[in-house]
């Protein structure tokens, strides 16, 4: 459906991927297919174990002798969908529509994060008009949860030293640094009780979510983060007596959380006072999260598995003591998050398993500021008796003060279409960092199609700015 659509190779490939489940930790299935396009176009190619894959295609006439460019992207995606999808995206592939000139995919998100860079470098290698020096194609797993297939991968074979990372969502902004990070997990062991009494359920749906770094400013509702304030009401007004079942929210750290659920018992009820603060949560977030809903419901004379009233409110209190959101604003960069955490899943369910997991994705572009925060949350989740894990840290991609391939694309921007692209850095994580720790030199830039709502359900891409981008990138290429 999608290649009557200009570059309609571009959106072949990105209709293909879209057919082929690749959430992170899942990209075996998709791998395998770049690879057999390799095979397929006769490509040097490289697939290692953790299934990145790399592909070379030597320079056209007349460029044998132009610095190879690399593209690098990801094939991994974040898999979220809405409350009511019944998809499995492990098994199955998306459901595409177009509309007023966007591709999106129902009731799931779209992966356009970063299936588009994939979908550019596949159109490329495959295209053999194009004038162009050698080009290096990075394509990593696992970006998404910690950018671990850039981590583990070999790029010896590399001549290049100046890369387009395709894994930015602005349009005529160009980045050239990016905060560092980590997924913080604090896990605390839970007694179980046969619990009676009042049941109270705190369901919320709808919150509008997004990345976790490009979006963590904008103030939007974190679901998981406000059922702990409810969750933390309700110990205050039943003196500690609450005996926590149940809270499940979120399914990604690096995705702001949009939904949540907390099943609890307590001796008296009290819904009607946590049903006024419900309403308080609502109107506070009726700009960021106008569809928000929010669902408080009791039941009597039940009972159930639960935690019991201390480790309950042990789990509530650390909960309600780690901070969420930005931390601090750049003093560099006008406008620009320096440091932040977003509590990205709460993981608990006595009928399942006697533990609740609280993970975090921790950002920022201080190391130093960085190693704080994780102190910090690790010394909160001590003093509650959890057990702390870091994973998946990864460096801050440090700012080049003086870019020539920067420069040369700035021009090549501006003669195309008349302004001036802007050079920012950014919160959110790129894979630019880790890569720069391993190719010496390495002098890359960050661009991509106008993405919207990214890591939501919500997602969608432009069409014609993907028509454009890719337009340009053939530029860059072409430039000696």
């Amino acid at each position: 459906m999608l290649e009557i659509y200009e570059p309609s190779r571009v959106f072949h490939y990105f209709e293909e991927i879209c057919a082929i489940p690749h959430p992170s930790y899942h990209e075996k299935q998709i791998s395998d297919y770049i690879v057999n396009f390799a095979k397929e176009h006769n490509i040097q190619y490289w697939q290692d174990d953790l299934y990145n894959v790399i592909m070379i295609k030597e320079a056209s006439e007349g460029y044998e002798d132009v610095e190879p460019v690399i593209i690098q992207g990801h094939m991994d995606m974040v898999a979220e969908q809405d409350s009511d999808c019944k998809k499995d995206m492990l098994k199955e592939g998306l459901d595409l529509q177009v509309i007023d000139g966007f591709i999106s995919a129902k009731g799931t998100t779209l992966g356009g994060d970063d299936g588009v860079a994939v979908a550019m470098a596949l159109a490329i290698l495959e295209d053999d008009t194009i004038k162009h020096p050698r080009i290096e194609v990075i394509i990593t797993v696992s970006e998404e949860v910690g950018m671990e297939g850039a981590a583990g991968i070999d790029v010896s074979m590399l001549k290049g030293h100046k890369m387009l990372n395709l894994d930015s969502e602005e349009e005529g902004i160009f980045l050239a640094g990016c905060a560092g990070g980590c997924r913080l997990d604090l896990t605390a062991t839970m007694n179980q009780v046969e619990a009676t009494g009042v049941k109270i359920t705190i369901e919320i749906d709808n919150c509008t979510g997004g990345h976790s770094g490009s979006e963590i400013d904008k103030m939007r509702a974190n679901a998981s983060m406000l059922i702990i304030r409810l969750l933390s009401k309700a110990v205050l007004l039943s003196d500690g007596g609450i005996k926590l079942a149940y809270f499940m929210g979120g399914t990604k750290d690096n995705a702001i959380t949009r939904s949540a659920k907390a099943i609890f018992f307590v001796d008296e009820n009290i819904s009607d006072k946590l049903i006024d603060e419900a309403e308080n949560i609502i109107d506070e977030y009726s700009v960021s999260d106008p569809d928000m809903e929010l669902n408080i419901t009791d039941e009597t004379g039940k009972c159930g598995l639960a935690a019991d009233e201390t480790t309950s409110a042990n789990f509530i209190s650390m909960a309600a003591s780690c901070p969420n959101g930005v931390q601090r604003m750049s003093l560099d960069t006008l406008g620009l998050v320096e440091t932040s955490l977003n509590l990205g899943v709460t993981a608990f369910d006595m009928e399942e398993a006697a533990e609740a997991k609280l993970s975090y994705c921790i950002r920022s572009s201080v190391e130093s500021a960085k190693n704080a925060l994780i102190e910090k949350i690790a010394l909160i989740g001590k003093v509650h008796g959890a057990q702390v894990g870091i994973h998946g840290s990864y460096p801050a991609w440090q700012f080049k003060r003086q870019s020539q391939f920067r420069d040369t694309m700035v021009e090549i921007y501006e003669d195309m279409f008349g302004v001036r692209p802007q050079v920012m850095t950014l919160h959110a994580g790129l894979e630019c960092g880790l890569l720069s720790e391993k190719i010496k030199d390495l002098d890359a830039v960050s661009l991509g199609p106008e993405l919207y709502d990214i890591h939501t359900p919500k997602e969608r891409l432009s069409i014609a700015s993907t028509k454009r981008m890719y337009d340009y990138v053939l530029k860059v290429l072409e430039h000696k």
